[in-house]
């Protein structure tokens, strides 16, 4: 679980992207913290990059299939 201790340095959101599930090894489409849907391990990723393949850590047979989703989104101002 992800923690924070600056809450007013947090902004809720609706958005839609926190819903989208994504496969292992497909590319993040935001900067931020990213948990397994399934088991709940969290990654933090760079914008554009991959998310960890499948092999990056294993779930116990039967678990189900990793899926990540966005957790946190990491804004940056230009």
């Amino acid at each position: 679980m992800a923690i924070y201790k600056n809450g007013n340095l947090l902004h809720h959101s609706q958005d839609q992207a926190f819903d989208a599930v994504h496969s292992p090894g497909t590319a993040a489409p935001f900067a931020g913290i990213y948990r397994c849907a399934t088991c709940g391990h969290e990654v933090g990723i760079a914008h554009g990059h991959t998310l960890p393949p499948q092999g990056h850590h294993q779930h116990a047979p039967g678990i189900g299939p990793i899926r990540w989703q966005l957790l946190v989104f990491a804004q940056h101002n230009p």
